[in-house]
């Protein structure tokens, strides 16, 4: 039974660890010490969510649904857009990390902000509730758990993983331009997932 969950920890682990919008979010509020662990367990909560409706079976369904494919392409599109401008507009700031200022958000503020950054981003819910889905279909009934059990498994190491180690970094950014760099990685990130999620919506 431990061939099912490698399977599902690498393909779990392949999906998750990939830069997204959810990443950049953690690893941007993991250095500004921004309730980093708080974060972790929501988007863990998320993923173990979601992906086991997907290997109950609700991603078969949901893929062919056209017009909630289109809601959910557009919708992400819109967000990505503009949580990408914002983080360049924030590329162009003069900021550092400093004792004095932690860049800091209130506990309700992290809780809603984690929350629309994943659930508002079509990607996460291809990764955990499709693609995860369709892999776990392939095996019988009787793995399938053991499949659910390696993509929680990774989910969590990696989200646990980030957020704390996202704080070894802290130093480096007492430096004004080690920001800029980050916040313009982030926005290209997200303007280039936004494009391929037009170029999907086009097509439906």
């Amino acid at each position: 039974m431990m061939t099912p969950f490698f399977q599902g920890l690498g393909t779990g682990g392949g999906l998750i660890v990939a830069i997204g919008a959810q990443n950049a979010f953690i690893l941007s509020q993991g250095i500004r010490k921004n309730h980093p662990l708080i974060i972790a367990a929501i988007c863990i909560f998320c993923d173990i969510l979601f992906i086991t409706l997907g290997v109950a079976g609700i991603g078969a369904a949901v893929s062919r649904s056209v017009l909630l494919s289109r809601l959910t392409a557009w919708g992400g599109t819109i967000f990505l857009f503009l949580y990408g401008f914002q983080a360049f507009r924030s590329a162009m700031g003069n900021k550092s990390l400093n004792a004095a200022d932690q860049g800091h958000m209130s506990l309700k503020t992290v809780i809603i902000s984690t929350l629309a950054v994943t659930l508002l981003n079509p990607h996460f819910y291809l990764d955990t509730v499709v693609l995860i889905g369709s892999i776990a279909s392939r095996f019988p009934h009787s793995q399938r758990f053991y499949f659910w059990a390696g993509s929680v498994t990774a989910s969590t190491l990696w989200f646990i993983s980030l957020s704390i180690g996202a704080r070894v970094f802290a130093p480096v950014f007492k430096n004004p331009l080690a920001w800029r760099i980050l916040d313009a990685v982030i926005g290209l990130t997200l303007w280039s997932i936004a494009f391929s999620l037009t170029r999907y919506a086009m097509m439906l």
